[in-house]
């Protein structure tokens, strides 16, 4: 076992660890219990370490608290110890005997915890009340989480995957022959002599997992009606399974105005047709430059690696959750492409860009692979890291988003170090910047905000360099810190706003700053300067929501009288409410307007905010009725809710 210095130096040093939890331990109660199922189930982690008596020091003054032994009683020591021997073999499905011994420093008392892996076949370890799914826990980033279904099928050595099962009403009229062709001209041009080319449709679909003969009939399978099905066959069946193409004028998801899309397109058909379709929409809609070179007499086009988008497209078209019902999102902003899909990575945020594949889809990955429409199988990340960096451009990003279920590949359209950004980067020469901190801040000029895992990414180094780096510039004053410990990310500080969001020249503005000014209200030139020109029951309103006058006043007449109408639909209703839809509705009205806190709608609703939120607000998320403001981080501190009003 390692020694408790080692192990506090380490979580100093990353500020979060996913193998080493700190715990004030004055009991042996769920969290403790959670922590040792997630360490005990967590693949390759080769366990982990609890410390009890090992605290943040969350009233410090310090820019960075730091892990402190605050110690646990001599008179609590035993009867922790024993708690956690008795309830490890009685609360799991199977009894796990952790590793505990004692250190004590400076009179101060830690117990250290450490917690074995159980081998594959012992696996999942899971609290007996709760039962599987659910009372099995996995131990991504610094946190326990609940395993998922996906979670169960594919670490805990479940057989067959989800692609594999079969479609109720679905029959081989379903599928196309053309994608059929498609996909022996794809696996031809990879092999000419592959065996399954000289098959029949019939054997070629069952070598391939796309049908199953079940009672001596063929029933299909989602492999099957994915990858080779028609149009009307995946409208009938799958309805949600497209992807939606979605042009943003600014840098920023915009509110309610009529300007919010340029482009809407949405795109069906199966996987196979649906790769070229979807990378030509993107590609013709990129910007691209030209770079002369004495080698070259002709220009030589300078953009988005043709590859990279390519792979991020098969990225969210084989790895997706073809479980849940909602469409592949593609959004371009001026600044950037971000394609999300449902399903977040089966891999940790560590593990992204290792050698290795864990596939969601198998099946449909292993068409891909055969057709040379992915790249080798555990290599997309890497491959995608190095195309981006040869190319002179900013890495992509990426964020698995176990809570709402979602992946999200981030491409900026954004040379690394133009001559542009060399330019900008001289007014900081006096805090000596390394590379890496430079590219942080460029990042951050035109994404908004960034945190530990997108600081790895973009500068491919490991978790204490970029939270070193992350801490040298908040230090110097150019990022400012929001949110605690796992959810901490970093957003521009007020002194790098006013004084750094232009280019040297002093004349063209940042994409970021763009985006800002392009999404404030038009008519916020002509405010009202006195609160009494509201309606009433709106005046009482404003003078709840702190800052919200100035929101009020920039509405036109028609959304105030709209707007006074909603607030006494509110003040009418019942304290307990017969419909849920009836306040679903309220919301999502409520919404259109502006995006709203948490804590503004529990005022403008008068309702507990963990009721509206488990209640009310999850749900809408997950309808799609609402989206967040920040969805890059969905644990931002000022995260708010919007309505989507798009028609697809």
């Amino acid at each position: 076992m390692k020694k408790l210095k080692e192990l506090i130096e380490k979580l100093n040093t990353t500020d979060e660890c996913v193998e080493i939890e700190a715990k004030k331990g004055s009991e042996v109660g769920k969290s403790i219990l959670e922590t040792i199922c997630s360490f005990s189930n967590e693949p390759n982690l080769g366990g982990g370490y609890i410390l009890l008596g090992v605290e943040k020091e969350e009233e410090s003054t310090s820019l960075f608290p730091e892990y402190v032994i605050t110690g646990i009683a001599q008179k609590d020591l035993d009867q922790i110890q024993r708690d956690i021997s008795t309830q490890c073999t009685s609360v799991f499905n199977r009894p796990v005997r952790p590793k505990v011994h004692i250190e004590t420093v400076n009179n101060k008392n830690v117990i250290i915890v450490f917690v074995n892996e159980l081998s594959p076949e012992q696996k999942p370890l899971y609290f007996i009340k709760r039962g599987l799914p659910q009372g099995a826990f996995r131990r991504i980033g610094s946190a326990d989480h609940h395993c998922t279904e996906d979670d169960l099928a594919v670490f805990y050595q479940q057989t067959d995957s989800f692609d594999q099962s079969i479609i109720k009403d679905a029959t081989l009229d379903d599928l196309s022959e053309e994608s059929i062709e498609l996909y022996r001209k794809y696996r031809k041009k990879v092999n000419p002599s592959a065996e399954e080319l000289i098959y029949s449709d019939e054997d070629l679909l069952r070598a391939i997992s796309a049908v199953k003969k079940i009672d001596n009939e063929l029933k299909i399978t989602y492999t099957g009606l994915l990858t080779f099905g028609s149009r009307l066959g995946l409208r009938r069946l799958l309805p949600m399974v497209r992807v939606d193409y979605i042009r943003i004028p600014t840098n920023e998801w915009i509110g309610n105005t009529d300007q919010r899309f340029t482009t809407t397109l949405d795109m069906r058909g199966s996987l196979l047709e649906l790769v070229q379709r979807i990378i030509n929409t993107i590609n013709d809609d990129l910007p691209k430059g030209f770079e002369l070179t004495d080698e070259h007499i002709q220009a030589k086009t300078k953009g988005l690696p043709y590859r990279v988008l390519r792979e991020a497209v098969v990225n969210a078209l084989i790895h997706r959750s073809y479980r849940e019902n909602s469409p592949i999102q593609i959004i371009r902003y001026p600044n950037r492409i971000e394609i999300t899909n449902p399903g977040f990575s089966l891999k940790t945020e560590e593990q992204l860009g290792e050698p290795g594949s864990i596939n969601r889809n198998p099946f449909i990955a292993s068409i891909f692979h055969e057709t040379n429409l992915a790249e080798t199988k555990g290599s997309g990340i890497r491959f995608m890291q190095r195309l981006m960096n040869e190319s002179g451009m900013m890495p992509p990003t990426f964020e698995s988003d176990r809570l709402n279920n979602k992946f999200t590949i981030r491409l900026l359209l954004h040379h690394l170090l133009s001559e542009k950004d060399l330019k900008w980067l001289n007014n900081f020469e006096k805090y000596q910047l390394n590379d890496n901190q430079k590219r942080i801040l460029i990042f951050v000029r035109e994404v908004g905000a960034v945190d530990n895992a997108s600081a790895r990414q973009i500068n491919g180094c490991e978790a204490n360099i970029a939270n070193s780096d992350l801490r040298k510039l908040t230090k110097a004053g150019l990022l400012s810190t929001k949110g605690k410990n796992r959810f901490a990310y970093y957003i521009p500080s007020k002194d790098l706003e006013k004084n750094y969001f232009k280019h040297a020249d002093n004349q063209e503005i940042s994409e970021f700053e763009k985006g800002s000014v392009n999404s404030l209200p038009t008519n916020l030139i002509a405010l009202p300067t006195n609160l009494n020109s509201l309606p009433t029951n709106l005046k009482v309103l404003s003078t709840k929501l702190d800052g919200s006058f100035d929101w009020f006043a920039s509405l036109s007449k028609e959304d105030l009288q709209e707007l006074s109408k909603i607030k006494a639909e509110i003040d009418s209703l019942p304290q307990r409410i017969p419909d849920k839809k009836i306040l679903e509705d309220l919301i999502f009205r409520i919404c259109s307007f502006k995006s709203f806190k948490l804590s503004e709608l529990t005022i403008l609703l008068n309702k507990n905010e963990k009721y509206l939120y488990q209640g009310y607000i999850k749900d809408l998320l997950q309808q799609k009725r609402l989206s967040y403001k920040y969805p890059e981080m969905p644990n931002h501190p000022d995260q708010a809710y919007q309505s989507i009003t798009r028609k697809n």
